[in-house]
């Protein structure tokens, strides 16, 4: 997995590409990794971008639970952008997706930011 960051106002677009697998071994500890010097520096609103994940499993989804579970701690929240039509479904399947707000558009998730 690969992550690019860039800020977009106070929030922070994490676009993750490759597998969020078990597979990946010790890279897993990179979007936690990622998450955490973020938020050292005062970022806590979190859209991450999932239109270039190739492949998703149930150690994928409990990193991505684990972080919003981090970020709800102190106060931020994430929310997950253009994830495929395969990872939405499986969103819906593990019930997840009533766990996370999901957009299709990042300027929909941006707004979202900006109502709460």
């Amino acid at each position: 997995m690969e992550i690019g960051q860039r800020a977009v106002g106070a929030m922070t677009v994490l676009d993750l590409s490759g597998k969020l697998v078990l597979s990946e071994g010790l890279r897993d500890a990179l979007l936690k990794d990622t998450i955490a010097g973020l938020m050292l520096q005062g970022r806590c609103q979190f859209m991450l971008s999932l239109a270039h994940v190739s492949q998703v499993d149930t150690s994928g989804l409990a990193m991505l639970v684990a972080a919003q579970i981090t970020v709800i701690k102190r106060g931020g929240q994430v929310k997950l952008l253009n994830p495929t039509k395969r990872f939405r479904e499986l969103l819906r399947i593990t019930r997840l997706n009533t766990f996370f707000e999901v957009f299709d558009t990042e300027r929909d998730a941006i707004e979202s930011f900006a109502r709460e």
